[in-house]
């Protein structure tokens, strides 16, 4: 019988390293843009430092106000992996601080994207570790669960999937399903190639604004002289 609400699933299906690393360096409105504005996280959760977050999703939902399931998670994580952790948005306790951005960089992995609440945050805004979360609280957290680890989870009103590629940057946390990952990474591609060509011809003075007011008059906008 399954234990509904305090299980664990110890196998994910990761995407390529490759498929990852092609994300790097590009940014989240790139990307967004590239899936219709849609799947980026509340903007809320906000960065706790300036280093961006690349990898794979390594999804928890832990009990509000406790981390005991955090805890198993990062044993279970391997190198390249995000945990994603859905502490239902709640503020009260922080869920993670030092101790576990320490443990977690030993073990190399991505970062840490948060629906819940940090601590040690003047400590964590020195690492070289992408950290995101909806808030700091230095109020502690209990280690009772019960939680679930590789699992469906609601991250910042965008379910994540384990597998999952999640980016962050100083704009925010976009989640790509690995099955659209590599159509996502063209359009993204693209989208900022095509933006490099835009900065070039403002700086030249040939940037073509004629959009704008064909666009308004397409529908039907009047201008009064």
């Amino acid at each position: 019988m399954s234990n509904v609400g305090f299980r664990i699933n110890t196998k994910i299906n990761r995407p390529s390293r490759e498929l990852v690393e092609g994300f790097k360096g590009l940014p989240t409105s790139n990307i967004a843009d590239s899936m219709n504005r849609f799947y980026c996280v509340d903007a809320e959760i906000k960065p706790l430092n300036d280093t961006p977050l690349l990898g794979t999703a390594f999804t928890v939902r832990v009990a509000t106000s406790d981390n005991l399931m955090f805890h198993k998670a990062l044993d279970m994580a391997q190198p390249g992996d995000v945990m994603v952790i859905d502490a239902q948005g709640d503020k009260i306790n922080a869920v993670t601080g030092e101790i576990m951005v320490r443990y977690a960089m030993k073990k190399k992995l991505a970062g840490f994207l948060i629906d819940g609440a940090i601590r040690d945050s003047a400590a964590i805004k020195e690492f070289s570790f992408a950290a995101f979360a909806r808030g700091v609280n230095p109020k502690g957290p209990y280690k009772d669960g019960p939680g679930e680890i590789n699992v469906p989870v609601v991250c910042g009103g965008v379910v994540v999937q384990p597998g999952d590629i999640v980016v962050g940057d100083s704009d925010g946390v976009v989640i790509i399903n690995q099955e659209d990952a590599p159509e996502v990474l063209q359009k993204a591609k693209a989208t900022f190639e095509s933006e490099a060509s835009i900065f070039k011809a403002i700086e030249e003075g040939t940037f073509d604004r004629s959009w704008v007011d064909e666009e308004l008059k397409k529908k039907g906008c009047e201008i009064i002289e």
